[in-house]
Parts: C-alpha cells; structure tokens; sequence
C-alpha cells in the first residue's frame, strides 16, 4: 500500500501593513496554479503609528503600484508563485516619524489656543483628524484652507488673517522641523519669533549696547532708527522661496514650504467686521490690495518665521559689510550705534541698497539719528541714562482701558499690565499709579505692586 502526501495550499492575504516596509502579498487562483502578486502600498499604510491594523475600508486601489511578476517555486503537491518581500517606494520625505512630529505639532499648537472654537471642534475628533491630515501630507495633496480675516485697532489698525486650525499644526509642524537650523545661523540681535528672543530680550540687548558704547552713559554716541516700510504686504515671496532653498535641503520638506509660503488666503477667505472697522486699515497697508506674489498674512506663526528669514540677509550684511559694531533688530525695526553720526548716515545708505536687492525699503518717516542721551524708544520701552521704563504712551493707554474695563475682566487685565511694567528696570511708580486705580475700584493689591487679588463674592 502506498501513502501519497499531499501539500496544503497556502492562501496568503497580507492586507495589513507589515511591521517593516514590504510589501502587501495579492493571491489569485487559476486552474491549479496559485499565484501570487505583490502591490507596493503608499507609505502612510507602510508606517503605521496609530493600531496596527488595516485601514477601514482595506486598501486605497490608487495607493497601490502596478502588480509585479514573482518567482516561481514549485512542489509535489502544488505549484506556488510567490514574491520575495520587497521594500516600498517612499514618498520624497517619507520621515518615517511624520505622524509624531505631527501630533507634536497638534500639542504644541492647541497650547494658546485650546479654548477656541475651532480648536475644541478639532480636539472633539483629534485621532480622526490627525490622521487625515497626516494622508494629506504624507501623499502630497494637503492644501491650506480658508482664513478669517478681522481688523484690530490697538495700538493701530491692522489687518489679521487667521488660518484654520488644522494649518496653524502644519505651520507648527514645518516650524519645528526647520526652525533650529535657522534659529542657529541668525545672529544674536535678531529677535521675535526665536525661543528666549522676545521684547524683553530686545531691550535688555539694546540697553546692554547702549551701555557699551557710550561706557555706562560717560561718552556721548548717536542712534539710527528704522522702520520698514509696509513690511509684510510688501514680501517678495519669490525672493523668501530662494532663501529658503539654501538651506532646506529635503524635498517634501521644502515643497510643504513652498506650498505654505506661496498660498494666497485672499483665494479663500470669510472677511469679518463691518466696513466702517475694515476702512481703518489703510489701502497701502491692506494684503488685499498686494501685487500678486507679494505679502504675507499677520497672524500666523509661519509669516513671523518666514520674515526672519527673509531678514537674516539684512542681520548678516549689516554685521559683517557695515560692521556695525551694535545693531538690534526686532521684525523690522532696526536700530544702530554709534559715536559718529555721518558714519551712521553712510550705513543707511548702504543698507537701503542692500535693501533694494530683497525688494523692500525705508520709512522714511519713521527713521530717526539723534543722540542715545535723549532717550532710545524700542519695542515698548523708553531707555534713558541710567535707567529703562516701559513707554508713556503705553501707561497711559493701561490706565485708560483698566478705568472703564468691565468687572469680571479687571482682575485678568490689571494682572496682565502689572506683569507688563515689571519688565522695565525703573517701574515702581508706573506700577503706583495701576495700584491706586486698582484700590479705587476695590480691588486689594499685594505689597510688592506684583498682582491684584479677586474679589471675594458677598
């Protein structure tokens, strides 16, 4: 009697994701031949972060590449044609931890702004969400969406466009992955938008220069102030892209850029307040009326990042074809030192011309050469001989809005403007005269003039 084994046929169904980059192995039968087929899937399904399992719905038949042809192998029972397993094809970023850069990009992001509605709208469905933007990003189809545009008055009218939420994480998200290589060519007086560079930086650095050159107030020396003049309406994106290109190297990195930089909002754009409010801003400072390839919108991380950029140029030239000895810049107000006033002179000159070839230029109604003795007005703060204050005007419009602020909002408001005048070196008696209103309005204030207390419900 003979025995005749016979093979088990091997279905195989490798529809989820394998833990390495292969591929998904297809089989179909004909006759008595099994064959097998393999279809590179798209990265997102390759490198899965959230689950393991398969997608809902199985495979996207777009995201899947022309079958290839196996290698045959055979048995006594059954002949198998099956695949060696094969890498996929990456996208051209393809970062195998996009989706955790962009879930701390979502975190860093909601930190200012949980409490929006459309924050909160975002977070109700945070891993639907994300993993939706993260297919957009991953497969190159993500296009931002529509903005709100609103117009502030204080301390001036301007236009502010808002991105929605789910493009404020993709500037985050472009942000931390770029900014650190910048952040580490900058120099040490560009400020704004730059961890541990803000206001008080700003003017704790210019104090320090003036400090410097005039040997702790004992020789006299002359400053020059400038302005830009309508600075972000009038960008040249094409010049920004260029810059940027010199030192964002990966490709999908620098498309995400690309497509963040030249999007124009007012293609998409809901428009909120009246036309009286939108009137305020005048037309040469309005985005709406920038040439095409121009501007960028005030409101977003991504336009304050992208100006610093665009502004390194300037840093660079000014520290090293000037040899400007001390020079502060914060967005686009710039100041320089120096004992010779002429020498300042002939640096603006040279600067205007730098200036010329990045497609902007000098206010010259805001540009002002006198001596550092008088008093350096800059980014809110009033620096004299032997002492910093924060600037007259913003006191007095402090006490004008704490007068007639509502009551649940004082606390708040009163709290924000003592945290305010604590920065400046010489504040005491601006910090009095906030206390005294506070007092007036019933309000208890701590010894140092630090903060308010709430008051107690009856």
């Amino acid at each position: 009697m003979t025995v005749k084994a016979l093979m088990p046929v091997r279905i195989l169904n490798l529809v989820a994701p394998l833990a390495h980059k292969a591929t998904a192995m297809h089989i179909t039968e004909t006759g008595n031949h099994t064959i097998a087929r393999s279809g590179a899937t798209a990265p997102l399904n390759a490198h899965r972060h959230i689950g393991e399992g398969p997608r809902p719905g199985g495979l996207n038949r777009a995201m899947v590449a022309p079958p290839t042809p196996g290698i045959a192998t055979s048995t006594t029972a059954t002949r198998t044609t099956t695949t060696r397993a094969t890498r996929a094809r990456l996208l051209p970023s393809a970062d195998p931890h996009l989706f955790q850069l962009l879930v701390q990009a979502y975190l860093d992001c909601r930190l200012t702004k949980r409490n929006s509605a459309s924050a909160q709208a975002f977070e109700a469905q945070a891993e639907h969400n994300l993993f939706q933007l993260h297919e957009e990003l991953a497969s190159g189809t993500y296009q931002p969406g529509r903005s709100v545009c609103f117009v502030i008055t204080r301390p001036k009218p301007r236009e502010v466009w808002a991105a929605r939420f789910r493009d404020r994480i993709v500037h985050h998200l472009l942000y931390n992955h770029i900014a650190p290589r910048f952040h580490a060519r900058f120099t040490a007086d560009s400020c704004a938008c730059i961890p541990g560079r803000g206001t008080l930086y700003a003017a704790r650095r210019l104090e320090h220069q003036v400090r410097s050159i005039t040997r702790n107030w004992t020789e006299p020396a002359h400053y020059l102030k400038c302005d830009l003049a309508n600075f972000f309406v009038s960008i040249d994106k094409a010049v920004l892209l260029g810059q940027l290109q010199r030192q964002v190297t990966e490709p999908w990195w620098m498309a995400l850029a690309a497509t963040i930089l030249m999007h124009d909002p007012r293609q998409d754009v809901e428009v909120r307040g009246t036309h009286s409010e939108l009137a305020l801003v005048p037309p040469h400072k309005s985005l709406f009326n920038a040439p095409e390839g121009h501007g960028l919108p005030i409101g977003n991380l991504s336009s304050q990042f992208f100006a610093n950029v665009l502004l390194d140029d300037l840093d660079q030239f000014v520290k090293h074809q000037v040899r400007a000895p001390h020079y502060v810049r914060y967005v686009d107000d710039f100041i320089l030192l120096h004992h010779s006033p002429q020498w300042l002179n002939q640096a603006k000159a040279n600067i205007e011309h730098l200036l010329s070839d990045l497609h902007l230029q000098i206010n010259p109604r805001k540009t002002i050469l006198q001596p550092v003795a008088r008093g350096v007005d800059f980014v809110g703060h009033l620096i004299k001989p032997w002492r910093r204050m924060t600037r007259r005007r913003t006191l007095h419009a402090a006490l004008d809005r704490l007068q007639v602020a509502p009551a649940p909002d004082l606390h708040q408001s009163a709290n924000s403007y003592f945290g305010l005048l604590r920065q400046a070196s010489h504040s005491h008696n601006d910090q009095a005269r906030v206390a005294r209103l506070m007092l007036d309005r019933g309000h208890v204030v701590a010894g140092d003039l630090s903060k308010i207390y709430r008051r107690s419900k009856p």
